[in-house]
């Protein structure tokens, strides 16, 4: 079979492999960039509504996830959001900011991949799509990547295959195994950023199904303030996404579904408004069918005159915490990242190698860094593609 010879192999054409083979390419290596699926960066042209949430300004360690969370300070600082967004403008992208720091194309996703290819071309990388990894060898100095008809060689071997959410995309556990194979430790992998569902008595809840408000939604110490969504599984909605990453099967989340409001508010609108209820009290800042359901599961559906100052300063707390056990998620078919991954303490938080394994390299969502919703993810993602690059 023949076979060729390169400077680096990079194994994943989704963000980070992208980012990462071109500034390796830029730097005069010669890259090979491989991947199984029959076209580059399938994930980001879904993602953000088919606008691509490629970064977000407020990018800091803190807003990351993993059983090392100083882990991710060197990539995040040495290339920042800055510079990603540099590279879009130079490249004439039109963006335009949401909320919280959140940074869209104006126009498609399809922009951003275009983007990468086109500094991929600019490093003279060759990719190879459709390209099933076949056997992955090393014998102390190079890799070998058995591709189809054909043996690749390396001094230097890249993970960026991503973890196992969104599997009808191709998605899959590949990078743990390969990861495993070369003794890296792999922290146990979890959908993250994922819609809670419901059971039992919370399912009663699921007639709400469409309906959103603003809320607080908590899990330990960890708070969100966005939008939560009821669905007829259960919970979804940016706040619920946020939260999904720190909750932990049998545990409860909270909800504040007042968060503006403060202990006594309860008992100063019965003063104000005694012939007032709880449903149009709540409906000034809620939708009305959530109004109704969370009275009538208070059973406080009569004007607020006729209940005791005790009882309404119950129900105040208990709609500013209401807590719900989530019976489990979504899953990785609608996880929007995989929490968990290959374990930092393996690897070099600037270069991202591995440290038992001389020339291998792991880097994006393989890596036991998440991020929060917003292009955190991404922003990552090219951060440690351009950390792992400078020393390919």
């Amino acid at each position: 079979m023949p076979s060729a010879n390169y400077d680096a192999i990079v194994l994943g054409a989704g963000a980070a492999g992208l980012m990462c083979a071109a500034i390796a390419g830029q730097r005069g290596r010669r890259v090979l960039l491989v991947d199984h699926a029959d076209e580059a960066g399938k994930k980001i042209v879904i993602s953000g509504g088919g606008r691509c949430n490629f970064t977000n300004i407020h990018t800091a360690p803190d807003r990351y996830l993993s059983a090392n969370p100083h882990f991710a300070k060197s990539a995040l600082g040495r290339y920042t959001a800055a510079d990603f967004i540099g590279m879009v403008e130079r490249h004439g992208i039109r963006w335009h900011e949401k909320t919280l720091g959140q940074l869209f194309c104006d126009g498609s996703a399809r922009q951003i991949v275009a983007m990468l290819l086109g500094e991929c071309e600019l490093g003279r990388v060759e990719l190879a799509l459709s390209s099933p990894i076949g056997e992955v060898g090393h014998d102390g100095n190079r890799f070998t990547v058995a591709l189809p008809g054909r043996i690749a060689t390396a001094p230097r071997l890249v993970i960026a295959t991503g973890g196992p959410s969104i599997p009808k995309m191709g998605a899959t556990g590949f990078a743990y195994d390969l990861a495993r194979r070369f003794g890296l430790k792999v922290v146990e992998p979890r959908p993250a950023l994922v819609p809670l569902t419901l059971g039992g008595e919370e399912a009663l809840f699921r007639t709400l199904s469409g309906v959103a408000a603003e809320v607080v939604a908590s899990a330990g110490k960890s708070r969100f303030r966005e939008a939560a969504l009821f669905t007829h599984r259960g919970l979804s909605g940016p706040a619920i996404l946020q939260i999904s990453s720190y909750w932990r099967p049998r545990e409860p989340i909270a909800i504040d579904f007042t968060p503006d409001t403060d202990a006594d508010w309860l008992v100063r609108t019965k003063r104000a408004q005694p012939r007032t209820t709880l449903r149009r009290a709540l409906a000034a800042t809620l939708p009305d069918r959530l109004a109704e359901a969370l009275s009538e599961r208070l059973a406080l559906t009569t004007e607020l005159a006729n209940t005791p100052d005790r009882k309404l300063a119950e129900a105040a707390l208990q709609l500013s915490a209401w807590r719900f056990t989530p019976n489990g998620s979504e899953g990785y078919a609608k996880a929007e990242v995989t929490a968990g991954g290959i374990s930092t303490a393996d690897l070099s938080s600037q270069t991202l190698e591995a440290r038992r394994v001389p020339g291998l390299h792991a880097i994006g969502e393989a890596v036991d860094v998440t991020g929060w919703l917003g292009g955190y993810n991404f922003q990552w993602a090219w951060a440690s593609g351009w950390a792992a690059a400078q020393t390919l």
